[in-house]
């Protein structure tokens, strides 16, 4: 028999939670998914977004179902179905890829180019303490990444290295892996900053690994549904930057407006 951990303290309360709501109506529910929430429960993390949804909708509604994922430590547009018939088709849209994503990330270093792809197939290995992905040419699935650079700027001061280059991308996932975006940009030697898996950015203390200086710093910014009729434009919603973000792109001098 499973045993089941008692859920934590709830971390928001129903009128936080619906302040992140960035689109809604009869069909689809687009949520910005805060820093830190898994969304599901799990053994390491008892607080989780489903847990919330129900505040969400009218008290005799369905919960909303997830059309996707995010990472815990990815923020953001999260898409959500609000009935069976929603959910089945955003379903088929995510997996058809015709769902836009973009995705604002700072990381380390700099591309020798300002704009490029990355096609590296990826798997999933485990490693002693999670699941990573890897890239292998001959068993992995195929993985594309657009990217730009938006802009560079200075580590320093808690952010990165003291004069440490830092970058900001805007990603465009054509596919969908695990951690697709995490993997390809360590792979490309860029890795994101405050990554716990893929950016070497652990510090020791007392000869033992402690979490990242930094949080993770990657946030599905926007997100475009092709839901009504053909000649209709998306559906589309656009997520703040999370505090953290937001605090370096002060810091380094990136303006979001810059992205266009």
């Amino acid at each position: 028999m499973a045993i089941m951990l008692p859920l934590a303290p709830p971390a928001y309360t129903p009128e936080e939670m619906r302040a992140r709501v960035l689109h809604q109506d009869a069909d689809v529910l687009i949520v910005d998914k805060p820093y830190g929430l898994p969304v599901h429960y799990g053994t390491k993390s008892t607080d989780h977004l489903e847990r919330y949804l129900p505040w969400l909708v009218a008290e005799d509604a369905p919960a909303p179902r997830l059309a996707h994922r995010l990472d815990k430590d990815t923020t953001g547009c999260l898409v959500l179905g609000l009935n069976e018939t929603a959910s089945t088709r955003l379903g088929k849209l995510f997996l058809a890829g015709r769902v836009g994503k973009r995705y604002w990330a700072v990381v380390k270093g700099r591309p020798a180019a300002d704009e490029g792809r990355i096609e590296l197939p990826l798997i999933k290995r485990q490693v002693p303490g999670c699941s990573r992905m890897m890239v292998d040419h001959e068993e992995g699935k195929h993985a594309l990444t657009e990217w730009r650079v938006v802009a560079e700027g200075a580590g320093g001061d808690g952010i990165g290295a003291e004069g440490q280059t830092l970058s900001w991308l805007e990603l465009t996932p054509r596919t969908g892996r695990m951690h697709q975006l995490r993997a390809h940009c360590e792979a490309m030697g860029w890795p994101m900053l405050g990554d716990p898996i893929y950016g070497r950015d652990w510090r020791v203390e007392g000869g033992r690994e402690r979490a990242p200086t930094v949080p993770l710093h990657l946030h599905a910014r926007w997100v475009a549904l092709p839901w009504g009729p053909p000649a209709e434009p998306p559906m589309t919603a656009t997520a703040p930057l999370p505090p953290h973000m937001r605090d370096t792109f002060q810091r380094l001098g990136f303006a979001p407006e810059a992205a266009g």
